[in-house]
């Protein structure tokens, strides 16, 4: 709880607050340049400090020095004031519909093409000289892909242990076992994943043979179904498991509109169920440009609560 609570404590004015004072050395010339009273910003500086349990600066007779936490926070707050401050100038100065660029951006799972149309068509209205390049070929491995330079965003819910590469969450989703009506897991609250042994199983297409189900669920538990069927699209696993032909493991929302027709029913993959957690994925070391933080933002609005059922719906009559 205690790093929630930190990333939560600092505000844009607190940033604002630590770079003026770490570049004009006081808090009466950073009153200046910020317009504020001295007053008013040692309270702010206080109340930062205080919330971060941790002193900002040492106070000296000539001037206030960084302490490192504080060195810290004001690289943080250079590099976010920087992408707020070109951002705004962009806005006011609507050059949105001039700014030319391009982003490469694949997800982790093919469910996530479901989504993801809907976020880009919002972003092509904002951006319309910025070239949208979906790098589906990267799918089964997005990560490698950004860090030798295919890539500028992943989607991804792996953990990413690659210090070159930094991560923020974007919303949970659950993977259920999506079957017939008639399948004798249907009814069910949940399947034991070892029950999986006996089913014919249908699984997305990977280039390495090697899919999410089997690499997160049942290699841990040491299942091997009796057949596995590889298929890259959720349309046709879902007729196949409609048909009564084997059984899938599938994002919980991407199969929402065919349980609701009756076409298919779930359950949770055993007792606590299986959710993943999302995040996009960029390089630490490039510099994010305005439109590439503005296609972040726009993930985070859309997605924040999760896919819905509204947002699959759009691919299909995009």
């Amino acid at each position: 709880m205690r790093k929630a609570s930190a990333l939560q404590a600092v505000e844009i004015r607190h940033l604002r607050l630590i770079a003026a004072i770490a570049e004009h050395g006081s808090i009466t010339a950073a009153g200046r340049v910020l317009n504020l009273t001295q007053s008013a910003l040692s309270h702010q500086l206080r109340e930062l400090e205080s919330r971060l349990r941790s002193p900002m600066f040492m106070r000296t007779a000539r001037r206030m020095v960084l302490t490192p936490a504080g060195e810290q926070l004001t690289h943080i707050a250079r590099s976010v004031l920087s992408q707020i401050d070109s951002f705004e100038r962009q806005v006011l100065d609507g050059s949105f519909s001039t700014t030319r660029g391009s982003v490469r951006i694949a997800t982790e799972c093919y469910t996530a093409y479901h989504w993801l149309p809907a976020v880009l068509r919002d972003f092509r209205v904002r951006w319309p000289n910025v070239d949208l390049d979906v790098r589906a070929e990267h799918t089964a491995s997005p990560i490698p892909a950004l860090r030798d330079g295919a890539l500028d965003l992943a989607l991804v819910y792996s953990r990413v242990a690659d210090k070159r590469v930094r991560v923020e969450p974007l919303f949970d989703d659950e993977l259920v076992i999506v079957t017939a009506p008639d399948h004798r897991f249907a009814g069910s609250t949940y399947v034991s994943v070892e029950a999986l042994a006996k089913e014919h199983l249908f699984v997305y297409t990977q280039r390495d043979g090697n899919s999410t189900v089997s690499r997160d669920i049942l290699e841990p538990a040491g299942v091997e179904p009796a057949r596995i069927t590889r298929i890259q699209l959720t349309e046709a696993i879902i007729e196949l498991v409609a048909a009564g032909l084997g059984v899938a493991v599938l994002a919980k929302w991407a199969v929402l509109p065919a349980v609701r027709s009756g076409a298919v029913q779930t359950a949770r993959i055993g007792k606590k169920g299986f959710t993943r957690t999302w995040f996009t994925a960029v390089r630490k070391k490039d510099v994010t440009p305005p439109w590439q933080f503005d296609l972040m933002a726009l993930l985070r609005r859309h997605l924040s609560a999760g896919p819905t059922v509204r947002t699959a719906q759009q691919l299909r009559v995009s």
